[in-house]
């Protein structure tokens, strides 16, 4: 996987930073999460 860059608010990185704790997983993997969570619910509306 290649390295991407993401600016984000400081009240989105807190929420990831506290996700990230709650599940004993990294910052980036609740990144991955929410966005492929995203994805679910576009590709959903298209059914």
């Amino acid at each position: 996987m290649k390295p991407m860059q993401v600016r984000l608010p400081d009240d989105l990185k807190a929420w990831i930073a506290n996700q990230a704790e709650l599940n004993s997983s990294s910052q980036n993997s609740e990144v991955i999460r929410a966005i492929r969570e995203r994805v679910e619910r576009e590709e959903a509306k298209k059914i």
